[in-house]
Parts: C-alpha cells; sequence; structure tokens
C-alpha cells in the first residue's frame, strides 16, 4: 500500500506532520493540553537523532526554537493559552527577524490560567495582534485530526517559504480526540525544506526587501554573516535609523503574507451556491455547524457553510463575494465573538449575527440550528 490509516489523537497527528515533514527540534513547557505533543516527540524525534528539550518556561522554549531555527532546523513548540501570552514577545522577534518556525496553541479557556482541561476558541485575535507592531501573520485551524496532520505539514513549508512564524490552533476537544488519520508515502508530498542562498558569502544579504522574493534564510556556521537583531534593520541585518529603509522594511513585513495571500489562504465551503443564510465557522465548531447545515437543509432552510482553514491572513475577499448573494450570516464562536468581527467588517450592511458559548461547552448542532431558525 502506498499509504498508511491509523487511529489518532488530534496532538499526536501534529507530532506526526511535524516529523514526516521533516521537524528535527522541538523544544516546549508542559501546558495542557498540549503536553501530549512533546510527550510524542521526545519519544519518537530522538531516536531519529534529533533535538527535544523541555525548557524552564515557555519563554525559553520558543527562544531555542528560533536558536535552532537560525541553524538551520525546522523547530516547532507547542503551548497552549498561557504559554502564548509567554510566547508574544519572541513572536514579534521571529517576525521581525524573518525567522522560520511554527508555534502550535491548542487553545482552552481564559484569560490567566482560566480552564485548563476545556475548549476554546479565544485565541484567535491573540494571534493576529498579540506582539506588539505592525506586522503580518499566519495562522490556521484544523477541524478534525487528519487535518491536523496534515496543516501541520503545510504550517511548516509555509514558515520556510516566507520566513515567518506560523500558528497552528486547535482546541482541547481536537487536540484529544480520536480520528483515522491517512498517512501517505513521504514521497508524494509537498516538503519545503531550508536551503541555502543561492549566491556566495560575500553577496549575500539576509532582508533584501525591494526583491520582491523572500531570500533563503543562511543557516548560521555555513560561512554567511550577517546581523539578527530585534531592532530595526536594514538589508545587512544591522540595526539603522533611515526613515526610507524603515518603510521598505515595515512595508515587507506585510506585503510577503498579503501579496502571496492566494498561495497561503485555504478554505472550504458546503452548499453555498444557492445559500440564503451562511454559517462562518472554524476548528471544532465548524462540525457542529456541518451537522446544523444539514438538519436546516432537511427543515427546508437553504444554508450554506464558509469554514476558514487559514485564519489569518483572514479571507475577507470570499466573504464580500459571498455577502452578495447571501445576506443572512451565523458566526458560532466559543469566545465573545473575535472573528464575527471580521466577518462584519467584509460583509459590510449584511445581517451578522454570533452564537457564543463560553463556559466550556462546546457549542451543539442544535445550537446553531435554533439559533439559523431564529435568524430566518
Amino acid at each position: 500500500m502506498s499509504e498508511n490509516i491509523k487511529l489518532m489523537q488530534g496532538n499526536e497527528a501534529i507530532a506526526e506532520g511535524a516529523m514526516i515533514a521533516g521537524c528535527d527540534f522541538f523544544a516546549g513547557y508542559p501546558i495542557t493540553p498540549s503536553s501530549e505533543v512533546s510527550e510524542i516527540l521526545s519519544a519518537k524525534l530522538t531516536k531519529k537523532g534529533h533535538i527535544v528539550i523541555q525548557m524552564e518556561d515557555e519563554i525559553a522554549a520558543l527562544g531555542a526554537v528560533l536558536g535552532a531555527a537560525l541553524g538551520g532546523a525546522k523547530a516547532l513548540t507547542a503551548t497552549s493559552g498561557p504559554g502564548m501570552s509567554l510566547k508574544s514577545e519572541h513572536i514579534g522577534y521571529a517576525s521581525m527577524c524573518e525567522i522560520p518556525c511554527v508555534i502550535v496553541n491548542v487553545m482552552r479557556g481564559g484569560p490567566s490560567t482560566g480552564n485548563p482541561t476545556l475548549p476554546s476558541q479565544a485565541d484567535i485575535m491573540q494571534a493576529k495582534w498579540g506582539t506588539h507592531g505592525d506586522h503580518a501573520i499566519i495562522a490556521i485551524t484544523p477541524s478534525s485530526v487528519n487535518e491536523s496532520f496534515y496543516e501541520t505539514i503545510r504550517a511548516l513549508n509555509l514558515a520556510v517559504k516566507y520566513r515567518t512564524p506560523v500558528l497552528i490552533l486547535t482546541d482541547e476537544i481536537i487536540g484529544h480526540m480520536r480520528e483515522k488519520v491517512i498517512i501517505p508515502e513521504k514521497d508524494t508530498l509537498e516538503i519545503i525544506d531550508v536551503k541555502l542562498p543561492d549566491v556566495p558569502p560575500s553577496e549575500y544579504k539576509p532582508y533584501n526587501y525591494k526583491s520582491g522574493k523572500v531570500t533563503p534564510l543562511a543557516p548560521m556556521g555555513e560561512g554567511y554573516r550577517y546581523h539578527v537583531t530585534g531592532l530595526s534593520h536594514g538589508e545587512t541585518g544591522f540595526p539603522t535609523a533611515k526613515m526610507e529603509v524603515l518603510q521598505d522594511m515595515q512595508n515587507w513585513l506585510i506585503d510577503k503574507i498579503y501579496k502571496n495571500i492566494k498561495d497561503i489562504e485555504k478554505y472550504e465551503e458546503t452548499m453555498t451556491e444557492d445559500a440564503d443564510i451562511l454559517i462562518v465557522a472554524y476548528g471544532s465548531v465548524s462540525r457542529s455547524a456541518k451537522a446544523a447545515l444539514s438538519m436546516a437543509r432537511a427543515g427546508g432552510i437553504k444554508a450554506g457553510l464558509f469554514r476558514p482553514i487559514t485564519i489569518w491572513p483572514f479571507p475577507e475577499e470570499r466573504i464580500k463575494e459571498l455577502s452578495k448573494k447571501i445576506k443572512k450570516i451565523l458566526v458560532p464562536e466559543m469566545n465573545m465573538g473575535q472573528i464575527i468581527l471580521e466577518v462584519q467588517r467584509a460583509a459590510c450592511n449584511n445581517i451578522v449575527k454570533g452564537l457564543n458559548i463560553v463556559s466550556g461547552e462546546p457549542i451543539t448542532p442544535d445550537k446553531i440550528y435554533l439559533k439559523i431558525k431564529e435568524m430566518m
């Protein structure tokens, strides 16, 4: 057979996806409900001669990941809400210095220690704005165990391709549930590996803002000399206060993501062609939304589902297109209303309602169906 079928937990699928994508470094700190990622990688990655480190805290964990990535590793860490708060400064550093890495956030209730064993989707806006300053971020929200496997591979590819931190946002439900995962042969998958620049060290510029393409990050120790700093910097990496360079740098951090949005964005549509009401849902809530969609159709209501898989950058252009023919939109979320703000902005004057549950209870299909009937 060219593929294997396994029963896996969501966190296990992330670990397996990371390994098949070539992840060779993991640093983390135990935190519910993400700890299985580090436990599995510590058992399996080390057997391949790779490195797994439990650091003293979440700040150090991402610091170690960034150091490994600068050395040419494909590096990943996993955490949950409080850990993401601690990692925020290093996420900004990775964005500014264009260091590729993947950060898995298995979301739980908050703020602060919150509800460690209950699911939430309350870190969606934190993923985009958690670190200070203008920057772009890529964040992915898988909705199944199988998708967790494949989207982890895609996350590592995107991190290397665009030299950026990439976030994977799952939650306690996806992280701990078990489903069938189809694992293909590695040679059937697209794997983007870290590579040396195509110019000699004497000509290498790690931050070429006007080239229009991402310069490969030369691994340290390979003879390429450059400076790495969180200060605003020019093409050699050394700090600068020249206003024209600062503008070019800031534009580049945004443009390298948004000018490649067609390559980065990913979404799924179900029965949107003739829909009168659109459900916009992501992650584990989209599973209930699909069931509610079937209930609505059986009840004579033409409902459709739009599911962002890449949540950042948000697929606002497609929402705009759909809102031209669908005037009512329901956004169920396990938070007090976060992505609904993006939907409202993209859908303009359309009726956009939220269904928000933050008790740790999953949003069930019947609750979504009742809200759909209320809106019709």
